[in-house]
């Protein structure tokens, strides 16, 4: 197995169970969609791929249609997309997203964050290029044959696929080829039960159990914060 298999496998055992903050994140995600594209799913792809992703953590279906009634009035604030990024103790490259609708007060936090954890805060370019910027679509497994499907898919940009351990088939690709994907998909009439985007480290490091607990502290501050969408990490995740 790739990266991708292994980035995923420890994501899904710690970082995704820790960030309890699923609703809030299609909610922001529902209203940027909106935004940029209009209220009408069949002629906005990103929105149409942020209510697969509510379906995805169980998000009530009135809950996504209020959002999106919400994010069509003009008074909605809309958000920023931000990127932070630094490192950690014991030089641990992090990578922060962030949505938020007031950059004074994400940037003031984030560093505090940093400042309060012996991390150090970075200037902009200083850890992005150790991450790739990847796409992600999950699919069910029923019915399809994963090295023929990859065969496919190739052609569309799919550099990495492989079984869940929850009867789905997961395809990774270049940030790039997100939209090439989702078509191609939808095309064959294929459910898309998830998608989205990660950044993967090119190369990660070990750390002691001692050095662990000090970049975990920082991590928590961090992803407690309302305006974190996605945090990714330089540390081997055992």
């Amino acid at each position: 197995m790739g990266r991708a298999f292994e980035f995923r496998k420890g994501r899904k055992m710690k970082r995704w169970s820790a960030m309890a903050k699923a609703f809030t994140r299609i909610g922001k995600d529902i209203v940027m969609a909106v935004k940029e594209g209009g209220p009408n799913p069949e002629a906005n792809s990103r929105l149409r791929a942020v209510i697969q992703n509510s379906k995805a953590v169980n998000m009530p279906k009135e809950n996504v249609e209020r959002a999106i009634k919400k994010a069509t009035d003009k008074d909605t604030a809309n958000y920023k997309e931000i990127l932070f990024e630094g490192y950690a103790p014991h030089g641990i490259a992090i990578l922060i997203e962030t949505a938020s609708d007031n950059n004074n007060r994400t940037v003031a936090n984030i560093r505090s964050y940093f400042n309060k954890c012996n991390g150090t805060m970075g200037t902009q370019g200083s850890v992005e290029f150790m991450f790739d910027h990847t796409c992600n679509f999950r699919i069910p497994a029923a019915g399809q044959d994963i090295d023929e499907l990859e065969l496919e898919m190739i052609d569309f940009g799919v550099e990495e696929i492989f079984a869940d351990d929850e009867d789905g088939i997961l395809m990774y690709a270049p940030f790039e080829s997100f939209g090439a994907i989702q078509k191609e998909l939808e095309s064959r009439g294929l459910e898309i039960l998830s998608s989205g985007f990660d950044r993967i480290p090119q190369v990660t490091k070990e750390l002691t159990p001692e050095q662990v607990a000090d970049v975990e502290k920082l991590l928590e501050k961090i992803e407690e914060d309302d305006d974190v969408m996605n945090v990714f990490h330089t540390m081997v995740e055992n």
